[in-house]
């Protein structure tokens, strides 16, 4: 009840200050194309799912260690988070095997889907647009987006001439809650047809500090009155969160040749990266539990290092014979390898994947139907070696069609739709595994002139369990559990069911999403016992399981502008509420799922300079599954202030010096989407200063 008088009371603040008056002449949402939705190119507003496109500003603003914490301020997305290393976006209560994480719409080919402490190759710093579709976007991607997809676009390979011959883009930060910097840069180059792109990153954090302990109360008070006196003398982390570093490295050249009817263009990346397995390190010491009173923690906790290089080649064409508008293709191969440390010098586990994946999408235009069909291919390599790897060499092949058809009328009525299918197969040493899936959407919208956009959608998807899913049996430290899969699993079919409502006018605008996922064998990781044990090597042991289960939730966000108001500043108000549950058919809730959350930004423009301020409040979530303990709700406040440079003469529009306030006041913040919310608190107070420069 207290859900949802909340969300009643937000929707009619919201649609109160976003039907605010103001002068025709300011248009308050740039609307970006939505490049990564099915069909044909349309604007965020254009679309009857909940869809997000953040630009380069945009990702320096809320750019944080890793890909999920940079996105977790929108609506209906949170983090995994595993320190600064680590973390994935959650979409709407789904994460990982869930969300399919592209650069430039081809996977990320790594093995962040496996685990929560795996980092993500894809990240922020260097992308020039982060595009996010919430809910199934499996027509497009296949069945891994049952829970939507959120692309990174790096702007490596341009499709068009750029408007200036030579144009450079520097960011350098600073963050005292790490001691951390952060750096990238970009230059591109124009001579004639050809198109000469250059990036680079690099993060260097030290142990980020927290406001208390680093176990939470109730994992504390647990962990005594099962352990009693001896846990209560135990050190605990306090104040600084142990063995939480990240080192980053990233190099990527993009060369393109770009005419004025076609484009090709090859490029390369290259990521390094070391990071603390926060929360893990207690495991790794002596087994009696004893410790040498000179022997530093440092020497003893794991860490990762990962490596991957990508080779990406794309090329289209544009066409106009009538029935084919454009022909694209893409074509990604890459090799990854991460080893995990048990301590310096002592390399433990060993993963590596290396893959191939491919696209091909033509759009095409018969009257008043437009769409977009084409094939998927991906063939990828899992393996794993070591005392501690839980997952046997797995090879995954995946092939698929897709057609998206949509058909709008003058008075603003359109119908969308598509199907697709896929054969996935996986093959492993405990048997192979194959899958034929089928995923199919309708979809109705109108819209009208005063601004307004109604649309209802209804989708069937369908997912092959991963890998792990399907072939788990080992120790997994970083979550401390023994994980068991099971080659049995069939595949997870979802029935999903969107309305949605929007207000838009050039200062202004209002919108809902209301949402409804009904799984047939949604597969989960649940306490069980291997051969009828519950503890194997002192872990507990997990197993993935499949049941029935249903996803409700609702997305409603709003946004103003004001001009000439108070202080004579031009101001900005933003503001989102989401709030999802999942539960099993047995009745019992779906375990790590992020609570109701509520965020309200709003900033002052002087045009020499800007202020703000962004709150998030987070409610309890006491919705466990498994074995998880309740999360403690959270106030975050942040704030922000610009000195725009490029107004004083210093580089082009985008020349900014900043300053960020984040977590001002401090407080204890856990993520219930985190595996390690009871012994790994986000960061405390950071002060982040910084500039970007645009020339």
């Amino acid at each position: 009840m207290k859900q949802l008088l909340l969300l009643a009371a937000s929707s009619a603040v919201l649609a109160g200050f976003a039907h605010a008056d103001a002068p025709e002449d300011k248009d308050l949402r740039q609307q970006s194309v939505i490049v990564t939705a099915p069909g044909p190119d349309r604007l965020e507003g254009e679309l009857i799912g909940n869809a997000t496109a953040i630009g380069r500003e945009g990702i320096v603003e809320t750019l944080g260690p890793t890909l999920g914490d940079t996105l977790d301020r929108q609506p209906g997305v949170s983090t995994t988070f595993f320190g600064q290393g680590a973390s994935r976006p959650v979409l709407r209560g789904l994460g990982a095997e869930r969300v399919q994480v592209l650069t430039n719409g081809i996977g990320v080919i790594d093995v962040s889907a496996a685990s929560p402490d795996h980092q993500a190759a894809a990240d922020g710093i260097d992308a020039e647009k982060i595009e996010i579709l919430r809910g199934p976007a499996a027509l497009a991607y296949g069945g891994q987006a049952i829970g939507g997809v959120v692309n990174v676009i790096d702007g490596l390979l341009p499709e068009t001439l750029p408007e200036k011959p030579v144009s450079v883009d520097l960011l350098g930060a600073y963050n005292s809650v790490s001691e951390g910097t952060e750096l990238s840069g970009r230059f591109q180059g124009v001579q004639g047809p050809i198109v000469l792109t250059l990036t680079a990153s690099q993060r260097d954090f030290n142990d980020y500090d927290i406001p208390g302990m680093a176990e939470s109360a109730r994992q504390h008070a647990a962990e005594e009155a099962e352990e009693g006196e001896a846990h209560a003398e135990e050190e605990h982390a306090d104040g600084t969160v142990e063995n939480s570093f990240v080192n980053t490295n990233t190099y990527a050249g993009g060369l393109s040749w770009v005419g004025d009817n076609a484009y090709l263009g090859l490029a390369v990346r290259r990521q390094e990266a070391q990071y603390g397995l926060p929360g893990a390190a207690h495991e790794h010491g002596d087994e009696d539990g004893d410790e040498g009173e000179g022997e530093a923690h440092g020497e003893e906790n794991p860490f990762i290092d990962l490596e991957q290089t990508r080779y990406d080649l794309r090329g289209g064409i544009r066409l106009d014979n009538g029935f084919l508008k454009e022909i694209t293709g893409t074509v990604s191969q890459a090799d990854y390898e991460h080893t995990e440390f048990e301590a310096p010098g002592e390399p433990g586990t060993v993963y590596k994947t290396d893959g191939t994946e491919a696209r091909v999408e033509a759009s095409h235009e018969l009257g008043r139907v437009k769409g977009a069909f084409g094939l998927q291919y991906s063939d990828k390599t899992l393996d794993a070696f070591g005392d501690e790897a839980f997952i046997t060499k797995t090879d995954s092949e995946n092939i698929g069609a897709f057609l998206y058809e949509t058909m709008e009328w003058d008075n603003g009525f359109g119908l969308e739709g598509g199907a697709r299918i896929e054969q996935v197969t996986r093959d492993n040493i405990a048997g192979n595994a194959d899958f034929d899936l089928f995923s199919a959407s309708l979809g109705a919208h109108q819209h009208w002139d005063n601004g307004w956009f109604v649309g209802l959608q209804a989708s069937h998807t369908e997912r092959a369990p991963n890998e792990s899913e399907l072939y788990a049996d080992g120790l997994h430290l970083a979550t401390e559990q023994y994980e068991v899969g099971d080659i049995n699993l069939d595949k997870e079919k979802g029935l999903n069911l969107e309305a949605t409502a929007r207000w838009e006018s050039e200062q202004a605008s209002f919108g809902i999403n209301l949402f409804r996922t009904e799984f047939d064998g949604f597969v989960y990781l649940a306490p069980g016992t291997l051969d009828g044990e519950a503890v194997v090597e002192a872990l507990p042991v997990y197993q993935f399981l499949q049941q029935d289960a249903t996803f409700t939730g609702a997305e409603i966000y709003g946004e103003a502008y004001m001009p000439a108001g108070l202080l004579n500043a031009d101001w900005t108000l933003d503001g989102g509420i989401d709030v999802v549950s999942g539960e099993l058919n047995d009745g019992g809730n779906v375990p790590y799922m992020p609570p109701l959350t509520v965020n309200v930004g709003t900033k002052a423009d002087w045009n020499l300079w800007s202020a703000g301020a962004h709150v998030t409040w987070a409610d309890d979530q006491n919705d466990t599954g498994g074995a998880e303990l309740p999360t403690d709700g959270y106030t975050q406040l942040d704030l922000r202030a610009d000195l725009k440079l490029s107004e004083l003469g210093y580089g082009r529009e985008g020349t900014t010096l900043f300053i960020d306030a984040r977590n001002v006041t401090d407080e204890e913040i856990r993520y219930s989407t985190s595996v390690l919310k009871d012994k790994l608190p986000a960061p405390g107070r950071n002060i982040r200063v910084g500039v970007r420069a645009v020339f």
